[in-house]
């Protein structure tokens, strides 16, 4: 009659209390003699009226609670103890406590909404899920002017889930190196591959990616029976594959991979601008950004840079 939403606990204690149950463990756990704990609850607890009337005083102190205390403990909270903060503070009507429920259920629907977007980039695990073990297969820095190109291959487990998982292109750096330590603990193997900037300038970059890509697939701590690429059939391996046009936001496993190779690559180049501060590496990554290019005129070309793709920008011994 209250109106108020008793909790579990609360509605266990109240059945007991109605049904004349023994407490021995809770009754002792407060310091009553052996006696007292093997007595009904209704002669040691308080009565129906007298629980209810507890349950509402503990539901005013909750709603006492400062909006600044209650935000903080929304953002505290994990998506799925939502549900619970929810309905535990939605009887509160001050309007800054409403607007904090708002945005929980806000937060809620686009982790729904994710997940749905994630089950869409799972369609070709499943296509090839009887086909065993599935890895996917990606680069990153095929275009730069310096720097070497990076292939990564990694295999998740079945049903594996990663919220926000996408084309490495589509994040920002910060989420790339906060989804890269998610893959590394998911995954059940990470491989990675390197072709160097000489190497590129030997073979050509596409030759040098297939190399990176190779190189890559060797690495891994499991062999897979099925890759998929993104965009490109890699000569020289025997394992089934399947080349998928802009894979890496179709595919988990490509997507995954792709942001393997990115941050690797990415980590590469802040190291390399350490020792070439005046070409902004870490900033460009190799790109051919107009500082970039400005500094590749003025100090000439580092043992980094592609000697194949510079040269409409500085002469070449």
């Amino acid at each position: 009659k209250s109106g108020y939403r008793f909790c579990s606990e609360v509605e266990s204690l109240l059945s007991c209390i109605q049904c004349g149950k023994y407490s021995q463990k809770r009754n002792r756990g407060q310091g009553m003699d052996s006696h007292m704990a093997f007595q009904p609850v209704w002669h040691i607890a308080a009565s129906v009226t007298d629980v209810r009337d507890e349950c509402i005083r503990e539901t005013g102190k909750r709603m006492e609670r400062k909006i600044s205390e209650i935000k903080a403990l929304f953002q505290a909270a994990a998506v799925d103890e939502l549900p619970e903060l929810i309905e535990a503070f939605r009887a509160d009507t001050r309007s800054g406590v409403q607007a904090v429920i708002a945005g929980a259920e806000k937060r809620q629907k686009a982790v729904l909404d994710e997940k749905k977007r994630l089950e869409g980039m799972k369609r070709y695990e499943h296509q090839y899920a009887q086909a065993g073990v599935i890895c996917g297969i990606d680069e990153a820095g095929r275009g730069p002017l310096a720097g070497p190109v990076v292939a990564g291959a990694v295999i998740l487990p079945k049903d594996c889930e990663i919220l926000y998982l996408n084309d490495s292109k589509q994040l920002s750096e910060k989420k790339r190196e906060e989804l890269y330590a998610v893959i590394m603990e998911k995954a059940q193997a990470v491989g990675v591959g390197y072709a160097s900037p000489e190497r590129i300038d030997e073979i050509n970059i596409l030759q040098a990616t297939y190399e990176a890509m190779r190189e890559a697939v060797g690495a891994l701590s499991l062999k897979p029976d099925i890759l998929l690429n993104d965009a490109v059939t890699i000569p020289g391996l025997s394992i089934r594959q399947v080349p998928i046009i802009k894979g890496d936001a179709k595919s988990v496993s490509i997507a995954a991979a792709s942001i393997i190779a990115k941050v690797t690559r990415d980590r590469l180049m802040r190291q390399y601008d350490s020792l070439f501060p005046e070409y902004g590496f870490a900033q460009n990554k190799g790109y051919g950004a107009a500082s970039h290019i400005a500094a590749l005129q003025k100090y000439g070309a580092t043992p980094i840079h592609r000697k194949s793709f510079i040269g409409n920008f500085v002469a070449l011994e």
